[in-house]
C-alpha cells in the first residue's frame, strides 16, 4: 500500500500517511489539511491541495517547519525519510573546501541576521546559484525574507510529495 493510494481512497488509510507527510513538510498544520482532503479525485487534485495548504500555514509555523531542515551546505546524516530527502535536494551544492568555507559565512550572517536557517530549493541548482541566493537574500528586509522562506518551504515540501507519491 503506498501513500498515494491511501491519499486517493484506493485503499484503507494505515496509520503511516501522516508520517510520510511530515517527511515532506514537518508542519502539523499542514500534514491535517492534506489529510482531511482525501480522498482525493487525483493527484492534481492533491498536490493543487498541498500548495494551497503550505501558501497558508502562518508565520510562526513556518519558523518551526524551517527548524526542521539542516543549514544548506550541511548534510545530514541520519536515516530518516527527511534527512535522506535534504541530502538528495543538496546533491549539487559541492563539498569542495571553498564552498563549505563560503557557505559556512553565509549562513552565519544569514542566521545572525534573520534568527533561522536559510532555505533554499537547491535541487536543480549549481552551488554558485545557491551563494548567489544567499547573497541577494541577506539584502533582504525580515517580513520579506519571511515570505520568501516560506515560498521556498513550500516548494521543497511539493517536490517531496511528488517524490513520495511516486514511491
Amino acid at each position: 500500500m503506498s501513500l498515494l493510494d491511501a491519499l486517493l481512497g484506493r485503499t484503507p488509510p494505515t496509520g503511516t500517511e501522516a508520517q510520510a507527510l511530515a517527511a515532506c513538510l514537518d508542519a502539523p498544520l499542514w500534514v491535517a489539511s492534506v489529510l482531511d482532503g482525501a480522498p482525493y479525485p487525483d493527484v492534481e487534485t492533491l498536490l493543487e491541495q498541498a500548495d494551497a495548504a503550505a501558501r497558508a500555514l502562518p508565520p510562526e509555523a513556518v519558523l518551526v517547519a524551517l527548524q526542521t531542515h539542516p543549514r544548506i551546505g550541511e548534510r545530514p546524516s541520519g536515516d530518516s525519510a527527511h534527512e535522506r530527502m535534504s541530502r538528495l535536494e543538496q546533491s549539487g551544492v559541492s563539498q569542495d573546501a571553498e564552498t563549505r568555507e563560503r557557505l559556512a559565512a553565509g549562513n552565519a550572517a544569514y542566521e545572525a541576521r534573520f534568527g533561522h536557517v536559510f532555505l533554499i530549493r537547491a535541487a536543480g541548482l549549481s552551488q554558485e546559484e545557491v551563494l548567489a541566493a544567499l547573497d541577494e537574500r541577506l539584502g533582504n528586509d525580515a517580513a520579506t525574507e519571511l515570505l520568501v522562506a516560506a515560498d521556498q518551504l513550500r516548494q521543497i515540501a511539493l517536490l517531496r510529495l511528488q517524490a513520495a507519491l511516486a514511491a
